[in-house]
């Protein structure tokens, strides 16, 4: 939630703690980030994030910002740190993995009493980062800082970033590039896979430390239960189940459901080679490091209950078994209940019936068979005119390859509005607020990436500018909602993005 404050900070006057810093040092590797060796250079900043923190935006044009946030400097209260966890990637348990290009710099608190972790990407190596440099590029953090945004904007829960700061320094993945930091923000940077560690390892009193924390931290109204732990354990359940419904709704492919990509507050974490959809595919997969299509679109809802079995293995120490069970089942009827309510009003439909399951699933069916643009059809489908056979529906019916089907099923639509009472224009305003006329495409992203490669960052402010109110027609955007061309139907996004 954010709060209107009259408290206006600098960067010498941020208030910072550090309560993780306060667990034992098990959990983590105290590390100062590594600064550039050429001077960082401010690339964007967020001031609604900004002001979550209680820093004046104006603090932006200082360079002192650049450098703490560059990595070149510390507040008092950081204390900086490497978090540890494990995880389940791609299906096979890896024994340690942790922060290997991301620092957990402390946490902002603002005059509310909320606590924000400022996890700075890219700050170099810490002793978790394996066989990596340790930084980011400024290819992948663009995409990180505008994806974050663009979520944000669409009201699906997300960790945020606060800037991104670049560099001239050489970094090198698949070619060389510049190297750049992303300051993320979250109430926490807790994973599913920082508690499998310690139930692999055996270490049961650092299980029990860790969840206390977590629930004390973040879930307090559980904190004097019996079943504190199964409770607990239900709760990110529940997030969870509603988190993956958002991304499915919205055609938003996350591409690496690792259990250490999985946040324990059910936020969207760990942005790489994710895409939102342009032609509807429901094995979507937005990896090309996926060869099997284990994180293929359609899969989401699965692995989001197979990441969730994990999480509950690793809890067993803490609650019994059946209680646990009992919280895993809720996963699926919380799921399908979310996902069939965000569909039905993005069909435009006020009230729920029991035909809405197929009508919905053979709407999806019309768009794979014809390459359908996911975004554009459901935006133009709150243009549909329910009183007219005619011309008025013309320009939607020009989507789909078989109009003959989908006269079909305009029938079917046209009479279950009808049995609500439905009127045109009270649905079309329903409608467009619950389908984005903007989505972070990625040849959208690619474009302000290339950009921002000759130095020029206008496209990233646009972006960010336009995501933050996907919603609504904004004037002279109009090429932003279109299809992507040709060129930008099938880029490839790897890990490394």
């Amino acid at each position: 939630m954010v709060h209107k404050t009259m408290t206006q900070r600098t960067v010498e006057t941020l208030v910072f703690d550090n309560t993780y810093a306060r667990l034992p040092q098990a959990f983590y590797a105290r590390l100062n980030p590594t600064p550039f060796s050429t001077p960082p250079h401010l690339v964007h900043a967020n001031p609604a994030a900004a002001e979550l923190i209680e820093l004046d935006p104006e603090q932006f044009a200082r360079p002192e910002f650049a450098t703490l946030f560059g990595g070149g400097a510390l507040s008092p209260g950081m204390e900086p740190l490497a978090m540890l966890y494990s995880g389940h990637q791609f299906g096979v348990y890896v024994p340690q993995l942790g922060d290997g290009r991301a620092i957990l710099l402390g946490e902002a608190r603002n005059e509310h009493g909320e606590r924000w972790d400022l996890h700075l990407k890219g700050g170099g190596m810490t002793p978790f980062s394996r066989d990596g440099d340790g930084r980011a590029v400024l290819r992948s953090t663009i995409r990180e800082y505008l994806c974050c945004a663009a979520m944000q904007g669409l009201s699906i829960p997300t960790t945020q970033a606060l800037c991104l700061v670049g560099s001239d320094d050489k970094v090198y993945r698949e070619q060389i590039e510049t190297g750049a930091m992303v300051v993320r923000m979250a109430p926490s940077h807790v994973r599913f896979g920082s508690f499998e560690i310690f139930y692999y390892r055996k270490q049961h009193d650092h299980l029990k430390t860790l969840a206390d924390y977590v629930i004390q931290q973040h879930f307090p109204h559980l904190c004097e239960g019996s079943d504190k732990y199964a409770g607990f354990f239900s709760e990110v359940v529940e997030r969870t189940a509603a988190l993956i419904a958002q991304w499915q709704a919205v055609g938003w492919a996350h591409g690496v459901m690792n259990t250490d990509n999985m946040s324990i507050l059910g936020l969207t974490l760990d942005y790489g080679p994710y895409g939102f959809m342009d032609d509807y595919d429901a094995g979507f997969i937005c990896n090309h490091s996926d060869h099997n299509g284990r994180y293929a679109f359609n899969q989401q809802p699965y692995i989001g209950l197979w990441n969730l079995s994990c999480l509950a293995q690793a809890l067993l120490p803490l609650a019994e078994k059946d209680a646990l069970k009992a919280g895993l089942d809720t996963y699926q009827p919380r799921f399908e209940r979310e996902y069939l309510q965000r569909m039905r009003a993005k069909l435009g439909f006020a009230e729920e019936k029991p035909e809405d399951d197929e009508l919905i699933r053979d709407f999806l069916g019309l768009l794979q068979g014809s390459h359908a643009d996911y975004t554009i059809v459901f935006r133009e489908l709150s243009t549909f005119s329910s009183s007219s056979d005619g011309a008025m529906n013309d320009r939607l019916r020009e989507h789909f390859l078989n109009p003959d089907r989908f006269d079909a099923w305009v029938v079917r639509y046209r009479d279950r509005l009808r049995i609500e009472h439905s009127h045109d224009g009270e649905r079309c305003d329903r409608m467009n607020r619950v389908n984005p006329k903007y989505v972070l495409r990625n040849y959208l992203a690619q474009t302000a990436i290339e950009k921002a490669q000759r130095k020029d960052f206008s496209e990233i402010g646009r972006l960010f500018t336009l995501l933050q109110n996907p919603f609504t027609d904004q004037p002279g955007m109009e090429d932003y909602a279109l299809p992507p061309p040709n060129w930008g139907k099938h880029l490839s996004v790897s890990c490394s993005s």
